[in-house]
């Protein structure tokens, strides 16, 4: 078994892709074209996007994310050569500082930003790189 994508429920699919276009550089590989599910290109897992009202029809609860809320108790992980330029540039494109860069004791250096809906998103180094 291998792990082929995750899905964030958001309020308005095509807004959290031209967010993560803009803070993080990621491409829509995937949209569908009545506007309630998304694929960001993020290697072989793939980020997606499925609007509230998708979710809603599937007859589970969950609870929804704002971005004025406590962040929910999952976090993505970003990882790139340089987490300073990254976090600058997700801060420019809207992003909430949830903790500025610092490098790790296990020379991991690791950031955290809040999204536009309030996921926590971590912009990291590779683990035993820089």
């Amino acid at each position: 078994m291998k792990l082929g994508y995750i899905i964030l429920y958001v309020p308005q699919v095509d807004e959290a892709v031209a967010f993560y276009e803009a803070a993080f550089g990621l491409n829509c590989r995937f949209a569908h074209e009545g506007g309630d599910y998304a694929q960001m290109g993020t290697g072989e897992t793939a980020l997606a996007f499925a609007s509230e009202e998708l979710a809603d029809s599937h007859g589970f609860a969950y609870r929804k994310t704002t971005a004025d809320g406590d962040a929910p108790s999952v976090e993505l992980a970003l990882v790139t050569d340089d987490v300073q330029v990254a976090f600058d540039k997700a801060i420019a494109a809207g992003a909430s500082a949830a903790k500025h860069p610092a490098k790790q004791p296990w020379g991991q250096t690791v950031s955290y930003v809040r999204d536009n809906n309030g996921y926590l998103v971590e912009i990291c180094s590779p683990v035993g790189g820089n």
